[in-house]
């Protein structure tokens, strides 16, 4: 094997100028392919993290069927307990509950439908994105105003159909947990989102407020966790959910909350390593043309090793280690040139020239990541795409008779 191996050595020196070609064709492949992996898992990344953390959450807590078929009466009991056994698990970084109502808002001079949503104003700015969206106003509190009124706050697209603006008077009727009709003034103290986000058509009250409003006790209709990343959904998830006591809870992942989102993104990716498989074979059909020609340049010098009696699997062994050998090298020097790279996309990143509302938080940047992923797959796919464009090559090789090569010109 150590005769092999300087062999394999000596044949990639003797002709250096073709060796270098062949590993700056392979080594730009990994550049390329590790640039493309980490611009597009970073930029997901940061699409699925203001997505989720514009109002989903990475993990919701709900009743039964509750996102299927919510009903007012699909509550979470002692809701208190289960945040504080939730905030147990190291991978939790906050913990929001929410109480739905689906209401009548009055204006002015008009009526509209809304959606209530109940919050906790520390934890919800801790979870989700909903503080730094106030366009106007400030930010809900749990007590009560100088009015003497519940705050509230109103989405865009509901405060421009209502003629309302922070310091005006709302009215919601709604229907009450007991049966009653739930009906109530409340003094709008900020505008939300914009007339495309989440909270359009959204009202937002405290959690006492809303629960002096429906006539509920401690239940919440929702528990939505933020993790410390979002790939940890999953696995939190079903963590979670054997360790409920509750057998009529469940819990889902952003990607089984927002499933449409979810598919789209998942087809856009395999878009992108469609090119990615494009770039790959381009390299590998450069590689296979170095590695034929120089098998070809010495099949007289094969023709005499086999004279002598080397076995065919000898020879086979020495092609394919000359590959793994240049595709090796060619990782190293594609790694070298990367990881700068890589970190000036983490760092500064790529400004977009219009930047693109998610749910009116803007995203302004492309940047990228680096991980085992974005580093780990392009040396696989180097490194295994050259060993099987080399097996060509090596079978001929090997199977190739002493006559025959010496006779070649």
């Amino acid at each position: 094997m150590t005769l092999t191996i300087k062999l394999a050595t000596r044949n990639i020196l003797r002709n250096r100028r073709r060796s270098l070609l062949t590993i700056l064709s392979m080594g730009g492949g990994y550049f390329m392919l590790s640039i493309m992996l980490s611009m597009t898992e970073g930029s997901y990344s940061n699409i699925i993290d203001l997505f989720t953390r514009d109002h989903t959450g990475h993990v919701q807590v709900h009743k039964d069927n509750y996102l299927d078929r919510p009903s007012l009466y699909k509550t979470i009991n002692n809701s208190d307990h289960l945040i504080n056994k939730i905030f147990t698990f190291p991978e939790v970084e906050a913990v929001a509950p929410r109480i739905y109502a689906p209401s009548l808002a009055y204006g002015k001079n008009k009526t509209y439908p809304a959606n209530v949503i109940g919050i906790n104003p520390e934890l919800e700015s801790q979870t989700t994105y909903l503080k730094q969206k106030i366009k106007n106003g400030t930010y809900i509190e749990n007590g009560m105003t100088s009015n003497g009124y519940f705050p509230a706050m109103i989405g865009k697209s509901l405060a421009k159909n209502l003629h309302l603006e922070p310091g005006d008077e709302l009215v919601l009727i709604s229907q009450g947990i007991d049966g009653s009709i739930a009906n109530d003034i409340f003094e709008v103290v900020a505008i939300v989102g914009t007339a495309e986000s989440f909270e359009r058509m959204n009202v937002y009250l405290s959690l006492n407020a809303i629960r002096q409003f429906l006539s509920m006790g401690n239940e919440v209709h929702e528990l939505a966790i933020t993790l410390k990343h979002q790939t940890l959904a999953n696995s939190f998830s079903t963590k979670l959910q054997a360790s409920i006591q509750q057998s009529d809870l469940k819990v889902d992942p952003w990607q089984k909350i927002e499933e449409t989102f979810y598919k789209s993104m998942q087809a856009d990716k395999k878009g992108n390593y469609v090119s990615m498989g494009i770039l790959i074979f381009i390299v590998s059909i450069g590689v296979l043309n170095t590695v034929l020609m120089g098998t070809m340049e010495r099949t007289r010098e094969f023709g005499v090793l086999k004279a002598i009696g080397t076995q065919p699997f000898s020879i086979f062994r020495l092609i394919m280690l000359e590959a793994l050998f240049l595709s090796i090298i060619s990782c190293l020097f594609g790694l070298i040139f990367s990881l700068p790279t890589n970190y000036w996309m983490i760092t500064t990143g790529i400004e977009l020239p219009e930047p693109i509302d998610m749910g009116g938080v803007l995203f302004e940047h492309m940047s990228g990541e680096i991980s085992w992923f974005s580093l780990g797959v392009p040396a696989i796919v180097v490194i295994s795409s050259t060993i099987i464009v080399s097996l060509i090559p090596g079978i001929r090789a090997a199977r190739i008779s002493p006559l025959e090569a010496l006779q070649a010109s």
